[in-house]
C-alpha cells in the first residue's frame, strides 16, 4: 500500500517540524515547505534516515500572492496530499498604525489566506477519496480578548478557528477530519524570530511553555478522533474558559494592564 501524503507549512521550525516528525513517524511521507531551504533540506535527510520517510522539499513563500501556486506546483504529479498542516506564520509586533501596510498585508496572506487557499485547492480530493486530515494551528490567542500590540494576531487566529469549526461540520459526513490547534507559549522560535524574546521570557512563568512535541500530539489526538478544537495544557483550558465566562469589559481591563508586559508599543 503506497505511503499517504503528508504537506506541512512552515516546516523548517517549530511546531511545523515537531509535526513532520511525528507525521514520518506515523508512517508518512511529507511534503515540507517554508522559506529555508538548507533547513528543509536537512529536515528531510533525518525523516528519511530516522523513519525511512520520503520528503519532497517545496520552499516557498506564503506571504506572497502567488505562493501557494508556486508551491502546488511542486507536488508530486499523481499523489494526492492525505494530510494539510496548515501552520505557517510569524508575529508582526508593534503598533497597528506604527507598522507598514505592506508588512500587515503579507501577514494576512500568511496567516489567513494562504491556509484558507491550500485547503480550498486540496480538500475537495480529500472528500473525493473520503479521507482527510487538516490540522490549522491557531492560538489560545484567538480564544480570549485582544490586547495591543500584535494587533491583528488575535483577529487571525480567531478567524482560523472559526472556519476550522465550520470545515469540521462540511468535511465530517465524508471522513475529512479538522481541527483548531490552539497553543499557548510554546519553545519555538516563534518570539526570535519577531525579536521579543527577552521581554516574553521575562514576563512568563515557566509553567505557561509546552514544548513543540507535547502541543503536536495532542493536535493529532484531537483530529484523529475529529475534534474541532484542540487547546494543549490545562492551564490554557481553563484560561479560556474563564474568558467566555468573564464580562467583556473585565477582560479587556485584564488584557489593559497585563499587555505590556508582553509586548512593547
Amino acid at each position: 500500500m503506497e505511503r499517504r501524503l503528508a504537506l506541512v507549512t512552515g516546516a523548517s521550525a517549530g511546531i511545523g517540524q515537531a509535526f513532520a516528525r511525528a507525521l514520518a513517524g506515523r508512517g508518512y511521507d511529507l511534503m515540507l515547505t517554508a522559506r529555508r531551504t538548507e533547513r528543509l533540506q536537512a529536515l528531510a535527510t533525518e525523516l528519511r534516515h530516522a523513519y525511512e520517510a520520503a520528503s519532497i522539499v517545496a520552499p516557498a513563500d506564503l506571504s506572497q500572492p502567488d505562493g501557494v501556486r508556486r508551491l502546488l506546483t511542486q507536488a508530486p504529479h499523481g499523489r494526492p496530499v492525505d494530510v494539510l498542516i496548515n501552520n505557517a506564520g510569524w508575529g508582526l509586533p508593534g503598533a497597528f498604525i506604527q507598522t507598514a501596510w505592506a508588512d500587515q498585508q503579507a501577514f494576512l496572506q500568511l496567516m489567513v489566506t494562504a491556509p484558507c487557499e491550500l485547503t480550498h485547492r486540496l480538500m475537495p480530493a480529500m472528500v473525493e477519496r473520503g479521507f482527510g486530515r487538516i490540522v490549522n494551528v491557531a492560538s489560545v490567542a484567538g480564544l480570549i480578548p485582544g490586547a495591543a500590540g500584535h494587533t491583528l494576531y488575535a483577529g487571525a487566529k480567531s478567524l482560523m478557528i472559526k472556519f476550522s469549526q465550520s470545515l469540521h461540520l462540511e468535511g465530517a459526513p465524508y471522513g475529512v477530519h479538522v481541527s483548531a490547534l490552539c497553543p499557548g507559549f510554546t519553545y519555538t522560535e516563534f518570539h526570535d524570530v519577531n525579536g521579543t524574546r527577552a521581554q516574553i521570557t521575562a514576563a512568563t512563568p515557566r509553567w505557561a511553555w509546552l514544548p513543540a512535541e507535547t502541543v503536536v500530539e495532542a493536535g493529532w489526538r484531537a483530529v484523529e478522533a475529529n475534534r474541532a478544537i484542540c487547546i494543549p495544557g490545562l492551564p490554557y483550558k481553563v484560561i479560556c474558559a474563564a474568558a467566555k465566562l468573564i464580562p467583556d469589559s473585565l477582560a479587556l481591563a485584564v488584557m489593559r494592564a497585563q499587555g505590556p508586559k508582553f509586548r512593547k508599543l
